[in-house]
């Protein structure tokens, strides 16, 4: 077993963080699935068709990009070193969703998109280098 070094403040920020915007994306998830009344009036009818026409690989890649995570943001907390593995797996669930979005012209907020690319390749990073560091073991 490999010594754990305490982890500096910051890195406890950043995992809140990521724990809330990851619980964020849950949530918009199970919303988009269950179609719920305040998913639905936050997006045109135009919209919500598209996002109910989606092929099933794009719903399952927000499935996997936002409960990958969220559990990868929990293990982050507690310090485990599977939340770098699962936040490759989660940016993996970024990149096919927001990929197909992109090129096939679906995307209402450009900046949102972008916010959501950055910050799952962020948290991919930090995963391993909270490992190299040895704040997660």
């Amino acid at each position: 077993m490999t010594a754990t070094n305490k982890p500096p403040i910051w890195f406890w920020i950043i995992a809140v963080i990521a724990l809330i915007w990851n619980a964020m994306g849950v949530n918009a998830y199970l919303q988009q699935a269950y179609n719920t009344e305040s998913y639905r009036a936050m997006y045109t009818k135009e919209q919500i068709e598209i996002a109910s026409n989606l092929p099933a690989y794009v719903t399952a890649a927000f499935a996997i990009a936002v409960f990958a995570g969220a559990l990868a943001a929990l293990l982050l907390v507690f310090r485990k070193k599977l939340a770098t593995t699962l936040f490759y797996l989660s940016l993996l669930g970024v990149l096919v969703q927001m990929g197909y979005l992109l090129v096939n012209g679906y995307m209402s907020d450009m900046i949102m998109t972008i916010l959501i690319i950055v910050f799952a390749i962020f948290l991919a990073w930090f995963g391993k280098f909270s490992l190299s560091r040895h704040y997660i073991s």
